[in-house]
């Protein structure tokens, strides 16, 4: 173990928008029970601080101390694991080789490529997807309605800009795959967060739907569940988010069978 530059979470700062964590090419942050960003391993660290930039609080710094060292290797290995290859290509000081899948397969970096996002990951940054208006007024099979990303409620920022003055759809996540009009008659003109209140980790989700709400002047609220009854976690915790944001506004439920109908709402 030497000294050697890593990072550092405060935190009272860290208001657990998880942008450090798809920011990090090398997969070393994430969020922990209660929301908050945390090292994964001192090794999968390489200390370039990447996360900085995308961090709207300043909860995060770079400090210089005893650790373990950088293992691109195993970062690599951590990414392949959890995010897939074309993650996986992104891990800083990787060796022609050092993937294990024979020569040739990644080449080597001297240094971090320069993200061409300013939010880091591609995959989870927020942005706004733009619709031609014309063509929605028309009837189009299969049309996807969503337009923002992302989605999962872990990943979506408080701060995104698209989230301002929005008609907010809180969906459990099974909802889309059960009911075949999802996209034109649930989605269609709102913003999208989606939670599953059995499998996710939901420690924080009530106090993060209360700052999206507190903070973005949300128009209207609708929560789609199933009527299986773990589902109804899910609309007490907008109730609560409700609540706890002080704001004046009426969640309107939407029931939805496993036969795909809608049973409510």
């Amino acid at each position: 173990m030497a000294k050697r530059k890593i990072i550092e979470i405060d935190r009272d700062l860290c208001n657990g928008c998880g942008f450090c964590t798809t920011a990090c090419a090398e997969g070393a942050l994430r969020l922990d029970k209660e929301g908050k960003a945390v090292l994964v391993r001192e090794l999968y660290c390489d200390g370039m601080g990447a996360c900085l930039d995308v961090c709207p609080t300043n909860a995060l710094k770079i400090v210089e101390r005893d650790g373990d060292a950088y293992d691109p290797k195993a970062a690599y290995k951590h990414v392949l694991k959890a995010r897939g290859m074309d993650a996986a290509k992104n891990v800083h000081g990787l060796e022609d080789g050092d993937s294990g899948h024979g020569s040739g397969s990644h080449k080597a970096k001297a240094e971090r490529p320069a993200a061409p996002l300013a939010c880091g990951c591609p995959g989870s940054m927020a942005r706004e997807i733009k619709r031609d208006e014309i063509a929605s007024e028309k009837t189009v099979s299969g049309r996807s309605e969503l337009t923002q990303w992302p989605i999962q409620l872990h990943l979506v920022s408080p701060l995104a800009p698209y989230l301002q003055g929005a008609d907010l759809l809180v969906a459990a996540d099974c909802t889309a795959f059960s009911l075949g009009s999802f996209h034109q008659d649930l989605l269609k003109s709102k913003k999208l967060v989606i939670a599953c209140p059995k499998l996710d980790e939901t420690e924080g989700y009530v106090e993060k739907l209360a700052e999206i709400i507190r903070t973005n002047n949300i128009r209207s609220l609708t929560v789609a569940v199933m009527t299986v009854p773990c589902c109804a976690g899910l609309v007490r915790m907008v109730e609560d988010a409700v609540m706890l944001a002080g704001a004046d506004l009426r969640p309107r439920r939407t029931v939805i069978g496993i036969d795909g109908r809608i049973a409510d709402g």
